[in-house]
């Protein structure tokens, strides 16, 4: 995606998929009233070893200045999260994300997100490719699960998925079922939008009790949600 941006000239692709600061973006939340959810940083991990904490800093100083929006931050740069709030707080409207995609890199990334006092962590299971196995949900308020897009999509089996599912209602996590993607329950590939996302007959679509003022706003006719 981000060399098809470059090929068309859109602004903020000019190095392609190189990292880049953009600092003109930062106050856009601040010029919008109507309470937003922003999926910060669609196209990159504001985590990255390459973005300094200076910058952390100045995104965070404006989550803090828009309490009436809801920022949703996720990260594969788990180690660097208990780093960086080990000496500042979590802003209350910014929820915390970890990816967890297998076992051997996903997996631990949760140890590191529980180590960080946020009023919502989270885990995407997105996409899953591989039985996570058992997962210490401890601490942990929202889990979304889904399969892989695309021609190259690798299949999600639905047996991983019910066992996340098992563990969140062990543990009282609320489970966010999103798309099969390019391959349904029965293995069969076809459009995601053919897929469906129902999981035994039903969707699942419940969020965390912590953020039921945002779950309100991402519903309400005057909400919006916006990537980053």
């Amino acid at each position: 995606m981000a060399r098809r941006l470059h090929a068309i000239g859109t602004s903020g692709y000019e190095s392609g998929f190189n990292l880049a600061l953009h600092e003109g973006r930062l106050t856009q939340p601040l010029l919008r009233r109507v309470p937003t959810v922003y999926f910060v940083n669609s196209m990159s991990d504001l985590f990255h070893k390459d973005v300094p904490d200076s910058f952390l800093d100045r995104v965070f100083e404006i989550i803090r200045a828009t309490p009436h929006h809801t920022y949703q931050i996720l990260t594969k740069r788990a180690r660097r999260l208990p780093k960086y709030f080990a000496r500042r707080e979590c802003p209350e409207n910014a929820w915390l994300g970890v990816s967890v995609e297998n076992k051997r890199s996903g997996v631990p990334r949760i140890a590191e997100l529980v180590k960080v006092e946020a009023p919502v962590r989270f885990l995407s299971i997105e996409p899953l490719l591989e039985d996570v196995g058992a997962i210490d949900l401890t601490g942990i308020h929202w889990v979304i699960v889904g399969g892989e897009s695309g021609h190259q999509a690798r299949r999600m089996r639905s047996q991983w998925v019910r066992n996340v599912k098992r563990q969140c209602d062990d543990a009282s996590v609320a489970f966010f079922f999103k798309q099969w993607g390019r391959f349904g329950s029965d293995g069969v590939a076809r459009s995601k939008g053919a897929n469906g996302r129902e999981l035994r007959g039903r969707t699942w679509d419940a969020y965390p009790k912590q953020a039921a003022t945002a779950n309100r706003r991402m519903t309400s006719p005057e909400s919006s949600a916006v990537a980053l």
